[in-house]
């Protein structure tokens, strides 16, 4: 049985280990995106939006250093650094430049998948159970599993659809600003791009809807003009 439908992004420059990990994270469930170089990291990191970035820094373009330091300039997708550098003032500088956890090589696949299941569980934000479940209302995102389910009933969004109702599900009851939105689910160049939203918590909204007999569902996402939008259970109807 699948444990898990979130998205990895693995990069690793040693084919032969590369594969190992990613047919090993297949079976578990996880979706993989495999890079073996930063430059690639980078490109599939900004197209497939993973949950989960394993990264190992000694890459034969760029530093894994500079990798951390650009996903970190953009976003706050969980980076755990997979790395034979084991001395610990590359522990640190990977923690400062923005990695969340590190795992010295050679590891054993058990402890790989405890950090993984930690990370990600953090990354949902202080609202999320210990499993990494954010609730409002009838509106449950398993960030494990990567799905969405209003009142039990699957709903299907798109990867950035779901990158903005997680980013706000982490922040119930809290105004979350449209730069911060922008920034978090589409990227640093988009914080001024506020037609975005608009489209896309329109879409949001009606999926939630469809999804909810009573249709509560799609009116938890609230507009606060001018500033950016959060998420309140039973929230009422907002046009915009």
């Amino acid at each position: 049985m699948s444990e898990t439908g979130a998205v990895v992004l693995l990069v690793e420059d040693d084919a032969a280990a590369r594969g190992a990990v990613a047919v090993n994270l297949a079976a578990r469930g996880y979706r993989v995106v495999e890079a073996e170089d930063g430059r690639g990291a980078l490109r599939l990191w900004g197209s497939s939006r993973p949950d989960l970035v394993l990264l190992d820094l000694g890459l034969p373009d760029i530093d894994g250093m500079a990798v951390i330091v650009h996903i970190r300039r953009e976003a706050t997708t969980p980076i755990l650094v997979l790395s034979a550098r084991g001395q610990e003032r590359d522990r640190v500088a990977a923690l400062d430049a923005g990695a969340d956890d590190y795992l010295t090589k050679p590891y054993g696949l058990a402890e790989l998948h405890s950090r993984m299941r930690a990370v990600m569980r953090r990354a949902a934000g202080p609202d999320a159970d210990a499993t990494g479940l954010l609730e409002v209302g009838p509106v449950r995102l398993d960030v494990g599993r990567r799905s969405v389910t209003v009142s039990g009933a699957p709903v299907d969004l798109t990867p950035r659809e779901y990158e903005l109702l997680k980013v706000l599900l982490a922040h119930a009851g809290r105004v979350v600003t449209s730069g911060r939105l922008l920034r978090a689910v589409w990227g640093g160049g988009y914080s001024d791009e506020g037609h975005y939203l608009h489209v896309y918590v329109s879409r949001l909204r009606r999926k939630l809807a469809a999804a909810d007999p009573t249709g509560a569902a799609g009116r938890i996402v609230v507009n606060d003009p001018g500033v950016g939008y959060r998420v309140v259970a039973g929230g009422p109807p907002d046009p915009s």
